[in-house]
């Protein structure tokens, strides 16, 4: 008999949709319940004789730690994080969801409260079974929607030998996505009153010969750079600022820009094909860079890609379709730190719109390919170190 009714599961996830998790960088005027959520997860987590506790990143911003199994053996993570963007715009009632025959609607469902949902349910069906020899670790973490501060911090204290995300996937296995580099660049001109055209030298005029090189270059050479899993290679101008006033020469002007990267390019070649576009458009403007985030690739060897392959045609009973994303995700920061990661989550629409559901049988589907895949892994594990 199964520890936990698919009725306790969609309970659990609709008790999550009603904790407004907003991030609170995001929204600050939203974002004020993380703990809350954290608070929660543990609670119900402890119920289920799982072990849980609350770790802080940093005040206010709470990561969930959970475990379970004797240890005598591999550990298996199970990752999803607990904030969700904010509610602007939203035509439906965020937080008090409502379901309509599969579909559960509500802030959050989809993204991700859906794969928090299958992964505490699947702890909570293999507590109650008692035969997990090795360890399965949850990281219900904070801040995936901003910074990831939360699986920065996750992968520091806690190891792991490989990793499963619940990002909602249509139960598909994401094995590779792509990763990006923040850059902010900037022109300098001579300010002088706007009647000088003798004295006065525009960092804006500057700043559009380098947006047209930009531009060039990433229609050009990057949409050529393609990746069989992710697609091509791209960059954007996404912020731009200058000028003091319509009367003044501008004496500075800034723009950020973001290149999302293939899992098989070099950061640094990366950053000196932008340096160079910058460099012949504008000799002497400024380019640095600030923020960067791995792409993810998953070796197709990698053994838990072989038992989570193994666990979905299982529950499914056919084979698991092997994708990429363009978008980025958690995943890279564990796969970063050595854990080799791959993402399985359930089926669902409007992530970050106004009307945001998720198909509860695939939420479903997702615990049982999970319960599975721990079975499977931490098996073969404990077998080859007996």
């Amino acid at each position: 008999m199964r520890a936990l009714t698919n009725s306790d599961s969609l309970e659990l996830l609709r008790d999550l949709i009603r904790i407004p998790s907003v991030n609170p960088v995001l929204a600050p005027h939203e974002g004020h319940n993380e703990v809350k959520i954290a608070e929660f997860a543990v609670e119900w987590l402890r119920k289920h004789h799982i072990h849980a506790e609350i770790e802080f990143v940093e005040p206010g911003r709470p990561n969930v730690y959970a475990e379970l199994g004797d240890g005598d053996g591999p550990t298996l993570c199970f990752c999803a994080h607990l904030d969700t963007v904010g509610t602007e715009g939203m035509t439906i009632e965020p937080f008090e969801p409502t379901v309509e025959g599969n579909r559960v609607y509500g802030r959050g469902s989809c993204d991700m409260k859906a794969g928090v949902a299958s992964i505490m349910s699947a702890a909570a069906i293999l507590a109650a079974e008692g035969t997990i020899k090795g360890k399965v670790i949850l990281a219900l973490i904070c801040d995936e929607e901003y910074a990831s501060i939360g699986a920065d911090h996750y992968v520091l204290h806690h190891k792991a030998d490989a990793c499963i995300l619940t990002e909602p996937s249509d139960l598909k296995m994401v094995v590779a996505h792509r990763g990006f580099l923040w850059a902010k660049i900037t022109t300098t001109g001579r300010s002088a009153h706007g009647a000088r055209w003798d004295l006065g030298e525009s960092a804006i005029t500057k700043m559009g010969s380098i947006l047209v090189g930009l531009d060039q270059f990433d229609k050009k050479v990057l949409r050529e750079r393609k990746d069989p899993l992710v697609g091509p290679a791209s960059m954007h101008v996404s912020l731009v600022n200058g000028g003091v006033g319509v009367s003044t020469y501008a004496p500075e002007c800034q723009i950020h820009v973001e290149r999302r990267t293939l899992p098989n390019e070099d950061a640094d070649a990366v950053k000196a094909e932008i340096e160079q576009v910058v460099k012949e458009a504008v000799e002497g403007a400024e380019v640095e860079w600030y923020f960067k985030r791995d792409p993810l690739l998953c070796d197709e060897n990698a053994e838990i890609i072989q038992h989570a392959t193994k666990a979905y045609e299982t529950v499914m009973g056919h084979e698991v379709e092997k994708i990429g994303w363009e978008v980025w995700t958690d995943a890279a920061v564990f796969h970063q730190a050595g854990i080799p990661t791959i993402n399985i989550g359930a089926s669902g629409f409007g992530l970050h719109e106004p009307v945001e559901w998720v198909d509860f049988e695939s939420v479903m589907k997702n615990t049982d390919i999970l319960v599975e895949s721990a079975k499977s892994f931490l098996k073969a594990g404990s077998s080859i170190s007996n």
